[in-house]
């Protein structure tokens, strides 16, 4: 190596590059340290290049001859929901898929699901676990349903390896995105709670004034709480609510976003009812929409779009926020895992029905904005159970015309919730 290459590290986890700034890492491999003065990222260069992404060797999730009693202590070990491993089976050649859940226990003894990798007749082989979904090698299954469920208990979330180090749930986080001390951040007041955590008024650095969203105590994991700032990262559009940074070394953790002065969406309605021109409704309705055009471009299902999880600025500039539910997807649809919660009244019937989602259901729950915008905060199904609306969106009922939307406005909600059949039959 040149002379000014004066320190070398060793890579304790693999870690995969988020974008073009970023390098892959390879466990156990050798990286030249070419600039350490940022404290949160370093400047490296490959000493021996990439190993061989032939070899399932070089994938954190491949555990070579390691027994089925071996691959459950481990996965307990890990304790999280979604943790899996790839490993031999015991028929050569073949592989198994070994997952842990607690989403079918009854007792809160976890479960360790196994599902053999199964090959289609034809050549060349393919692989697949639902047949519904078939790929040309075993990491492409595995890439699938490490976002897709999609017929197994719970979506691949989180490689187990039997002797590499555990990567820290913030690996993943982008080059680029800043990471907050806590001491750059004052907390103010609480603004707001939700499913999940306390949203508190505060500022950074003094003088910006931003959002501080914390994790309620024992209301999410920490994991979980990471992956939706991943999804975070992705993400810039002007009418989508804006990632400041993540704060880790804080207890709790936090998330700090741009301060929406006016507050959720469904609220402001309501406190200013009477006050709006049509078109300043159809206006929050078209900002809603490019957000969420946005989102289906970088193949993002919101899957909680209703008008509290939008926020309002200045000049009733409204934004969609609360990603809590997101995913991002591979195929335009997500299925959701066993005991999945759905807001039953914003949900499209396939939902509700199949708890599946893809941009449609999305559609969907615009629709169900839009009549929330044009009806100034009212409650959709006001006065039904979602037992009773599950019944009367099935046999056909829809929301009536708000007085403030036109004909040519309802038309396009009413857009929003047809019904279109599929070849398997759902909505």
């Amino acid at each position: 190596p040149e002379d000014n290459w004066e320190t070398v590290v060793i890579a304790i986890y693999d870690y995969e590059a988020q974008n073009p700034q970023e390098l892959t890492l390879q466990y156990n491999e050798e990286y030249y340290v070419i600039d350490s003065s940022e404290e949160h990222w370093w400047l490296i260069q490959d000493k021996n290049g990439n190993a061989d992404s032939g070899s399932f060797d070089v994938f954190r999730w491949y555990n070579k001859n390691i027994s089925r009693s071996k691959a459950e202590t481990l996965l307990k070990d890990e304790g999280r929901e979604g943790a899996f491993m790839v490993r031999d089976s015991r028929q050569p050649g073949m592989y198994t898929v070994s997952v842990f859940t607690k989403a079918l226990s009854t007792d809160n003894n976890p479960v360790i699901k196994h599902y053999h990798i199964n090959e289609t007749t034809d050549f060349p082989k393919r692989y697949y676990l639902a047949e519904k979904h078939v790929f040309d090698c075993i990491p492409e299954l595995i890439n699938y349903h490490q976002h897709n469920a999609a017929g197994l208990v719970t979506r691949l979330r989180y490689a187990v390896s039997s002797w590499r180090k555990k990567a820290p749930i913030t690996a993943g986080l982008s080059y680029g995105k800043l990471v907050i001390n806590p001491s750059e951040l004052t907390r103010v007041q609480e603004i707001g709670s939700g499913q999940f955590g306390v949203v508190y008024l505060g500022y950074l650095l003094e003088k910006t004034k931003v959002a501080i969203k914390t994790i309620r105590e024992g209301a999410m994991s920490e994991e979980d709480f990471i992956e939706e700032a991943k999804v975070l990262m992705k993400l810039s559009h002007p009418k989508l609510v804006q990632l400041y940074g993540v704060c880790f070394e804080d207890t709790p953790i936090s998330l700090v976003f741009e301060f929406m002065e006016n507050g959720c969406l469904s609220d402001y309605l309501r406190s200013q009812r009477g006050s709006f021109s049509k078109e300043t409704l159809l206006g929050m309705c078209q900002d809603v929409c490019e957000g969420m055009a946005y989102l289906e471009q970088n193949s993002v299902i919101h899957r909680d779009l209703a008008a509290r999880n939008c926020l309002v600025g200045e000049s009733h500039v409204v934004k969609v926020s609360d990603f809590g539910m997101s995913r991002i997807v591979l195929d335009d649809q997500y299925t959701s895992s066993t005991g999945t919660k759905f807001p039953v009244k914003w949900s499209a019937p396939e939902v509700f029905s199949y708890s599946h989602y893809s941009t449609k259901s999305d559609v969907w729950s615009f629709g169900v904005l839009m009549w929330e915008v044009f009806s100034e905060g009212k409650i959709p199904y006001e006065n039904r159970t979602n037992g009773e609306v599950v019944e009367e969106i099935n046999a056909g009922f829809r929301l009536y015309k708000p007085k403030l939307a036109s004909k040519a406005i309802y038309e396009v909600m009413s857009h929003c919730w047809r019904m279109v059949s599929t070849v398997t039959g759902e909505p």
